[in-house]
This record gives C-alpha cells, structure tokens and sequence, in this order.
C-alpha cells in the first residue's frame, strides 16, 4: 500500500504536503480521507487548474475534498455494513 507522501508525490502536490498535513489534522481528518482528498484535488486541478496562487487555490479545493473525501468513505463503509447484515 502506498503511503500518504507516494500519493502526494504522484499528483504533484509533494511541496504542499507540510500545509495540508496541518490542514487534516486541524480539522480533524484522518489519513484515508488525506489519501482519497488528494486524488480528487489532483482530478480537479486537470479540469479548472489555478489561474493565480496555487497555494491559496490547493487550500480551498483540499479542504473541500476532506469534506467529501469523508463523505464518500462514510457512504462506503454503510454500504459494507448493510450488505453484511442478514
């Protein structure tokens, strides 16, 4: 399994790694949300990358995809429960 620094280095965001570490940590995500925000920031930023300040555009959009990152995992993990249920 790749750790989360492989992911950050694969999607080109290595360098901001210090900010969104801190970022998860304040507000409370764990590292498989980490892992999965980041893919979806690395898909966002091929569809609409930032025009001006990467740094301030990579804030906004990670913390969005924390959100849905958790969203996503929590639906997931319902999904597994409900089909283990008899």
């Amino acid at each position: 399994m790749m750790r989360l620094e492989g992911y950050f280095i694969r999607t080109g965001f290595y360098d901001l790694l210090p900010q969104a570490m801190k970022l998860a940590v304040d507000l409370g995500y764990d590292q498989a949300e980490m892992i999965e925000a980041i893919c979806k920031v690395s898909d966002k930023f091929y569809q609409y990358p930032p025009t001006k300040n990467r740094n301030v555009w990579f804030r906004k959009v990670y913390v969005e995809k924390l959100a849905e990152a958790r969203a996503d995992i929590l639906y997931f993990r319902a999904q597994e429960v409900s089909v283990m249920r008899p």
